[in-house]
């Protein structure tokens, strides 16, 4: 069984994954991680180095690699995957169990503001433009994030309750 988990920056996928996979007896693979490992660079890195294209090629060939491993996981997804070279397509060949893992825009700014230098996507927008910004990002997004075969709003639940969720809706 694969699990994907999905969603914006901030909607809690690494966090939930963990505690997922120690409920569920499961290894975890969060795919930036994996990137990460892969490329021998931070997310942050390739995307100054070698910029956004590349990246998401990357993020492609690698997210193939993971499912085609087809081994029992939980598969925490970078933001962007989801939205880019069909990946969404490529995820329900390989499983029905995905996640989006919905947060408001109030949630995920309250979650990144102390954090934007750790983040490439919104490393230099103002605080002020960030609401816009990450509600047009959100808007865009949504049509991918929608085919998800489940929907969790996290805003105002512990990573507990989500994964209790989660876990109610794969029985």
């Amino acid at each position: 069984m694969t699990i994907v988990l999905l969603g914006y920056m901030a909607s809690g996928k690494t966090a939930v994954s963990k505690l997922l996979g120690t409920a569920l007896e499961m290894p975890v693979i969060d795919l930036d991680n994996y990137i990460e490992q892969k490329e021998e660079k931070t997310i942050a890195e390739i995307f100054e180095t070698q910029g956004e294209i590349y990246f998401r090629m990357k993020e492609h060939q690698y997210l193939k690699e993971v499912l085609e491993m087809q081994t029992d996981i939980i598969l925490s997804l970078g933001g962007g995957t989801p939205c880019y070279a069909n990946n969404m397509n490529l995820i329900h060949e390989y499983t029905i169990d995905t996640f989006y893992l919905q947060t408001s825009i109030k949630e995920i700014i309250s979650r990144v503001k102390d954090e934007k230098s750790k983040r490439p996507l919104i490393r230099n927008i103002s605080d002020e433009d960030l609401p816009e910004f990450i509600g047009k990002h959100l808007f865009e997004r949504n049509v991918f994030y929608q085919q998800a075969t489940h929907n969790v709003v996290t805003d105002c639940k512990t990573v507990e309750e989500i994964v209790a969720e989660i876990k109610k809706l794969l029985n």
